[in-house]
């Protein structure tokens, strides 16, 4: 009989193991006060076809980001959020272009990678707040307006001048607006549903983006696959196109159309059940389609493709 009891103890206490891991409650919720850091790289090679003769951009990007709980709420979480380097490499056409936050950098240079690494600098050099729901989306960047008054106090003592010029400014502003912000910040920290879900249950993500002055509208269907212990796996399959009523994008003269554009990306992750933070994740994205490009006398369709990957890790 004891043996007999002793059988059923065995098998309940293993039974009720076996469902405790067939689900997981995925919201953020890391200690407060401790500083959780992070590494995100990117390598991206953008093609595109012009009377014939085709272009590659090849880019490589990394930042390592760190976030620190300073209090919550039932609605949202505050955090310290820095950007502890920020690093770009790109090769247009046998030009490459280095960009570090490492480097001080001046504005004053006729460099363009002076000029922006000077730009990437002061953002290291400053914390920004952040209210990010239970999900992981960025509800508000609270200093972002005093953030970016610091950093672009001098743009107009930026020395390149014409379409180089013109394009400088506008990526250093696109770089350290809310949105720009609130992107690299969501890349790391948005792939949450902020409550319990089973293995094979789906939740869905919609993100409106601005990439490069394109806005983009993503749908993302991520999945459940098992829960280990404290790792939590997930996958997820994104479809990408260009938001409805696009804006159409000025550059150096011209306007560019871009309504053509469709992708997808398929992402694998590993979430850390305690803290909700992704513990490391890759994806890769395709996109594709036709620019319109019209300026004075001049009206033609660029075919573009775009192919990146993307990786994330806890450090």
């Amino acid at each position: 009989m004891m043996k007999k009891i002793l059988l059923i103890s065995v098998f309940s206490v293993l039974w009720l193991t076996g469902m405790a891991q067939s689900s997981a409650r995925l919201s953020l919720n890391p200690e407060t006060n401790k500083v959780y850091r992070f590494k995100l790289s990117s390598e991206q090679t953008t093609s595109q076809t012009v009377q014939g003769m085709t272009q590659n951009v090849e880019s490589n990007s990394v930042y390592v980001c760190s976030f620190k709980k300073m209090d919550s709420t039932p609605d949202f979480l505050v955090f310290e959020v820095r950007f502890d380097t920020i690093d770009t490499r790109t090769n247009a056409m046998g030009i490459t272009t280095v960009i570090s936050s490492v480097r001080e950098g001046d504005v004053t240079s006729k460099e363009t990678s002076d000029v922006l690494s000077c730009f990437m600098n002061r953002l290291t050099q400053n914390a920004l707040y952040v209210k990010i729901d239970h999900a992981g989306h960025v509800l508000d960047i609270v200093n972002a307006k005093m953030l970016s008054d610091i950093i672009l106090k001098d743009t107009a003592s930026i020395t390149v001048t014409g379409v180089t010029g013109d394009a400088i400014k506008k990526q250093v502003v696109n770089m350290v607006s809310a949105n720009g912000l609130k992107n690299m910040i969501e890349a790391i920290t948005w792939n949450l549903p902020g409550k319990e879900v089973s293995t094979g249950e789906n939740w869905q993500i919609l993100q409106a983006m601005d990439s490069g002055g394109m806005k983009l509208d993503i749908v993302t269907i991520y999945k459940l696959e098992n829960v280990k212990e404290n790792a939590v796996s997930v996958t997820a399959q994104s479809d990408i196109k260009a938001a409805a009523n696009a804006t159409p994008i000025n550059s150096g003269g011209a306007t560019v159309t871009y309504d053509d554009l469709k992708g997808m990306s398929k992402i694998s992750l590993v979430v850390d059940k305690h803290t909700g933070f992704t513990a490391e994740s890759t994806g890769k994205t395709s996109i594709s389609g036709n620019l319109g490009v019209s300026a004075p006398g001049v009206s033609m369709q660029i075919p573009m493709t775009i192919n990146s990957e993307t990786r994330v890790k806890a450090l």
